[in-house]
């Protein structure tokens, strides 16, 4: 790691309080947890990508059956 770095791991607290080997093992442990999410986000991304015609054609056949329901109810 350059010097600089390791001032900056060195000046933060936690690694005062517990130590360098602390310090970086939560780093790494964030770091994994946040690529993990960005992965799932991708995928997500991915998986809903040209699907927003089909979702929005979902969604009116839904909203316009409620409201044919609700004009009969009120019937």
């Amino acid at each position: 790691m350059d010097s600089d770095l390791l001032g900056r791991i060195d000046s933060d607290p936690e690694t005062r309080d517990r130590g360098r080997s602390a310090f970086v093992r939560s780093a790494v442990r964030l770091y994994l947890k946040a690529k993990k999410r960005r992965e799932i986000e991708t995928r997500l991304a991915d998986a809903y990508d040209g699907e927003a015609d089909a979702l929005l054609d979902e969604i009116e056949v839904l909203v316009g059956v409620r409201s044919e329901r609700a004009c009969v109810a009120r019937r």
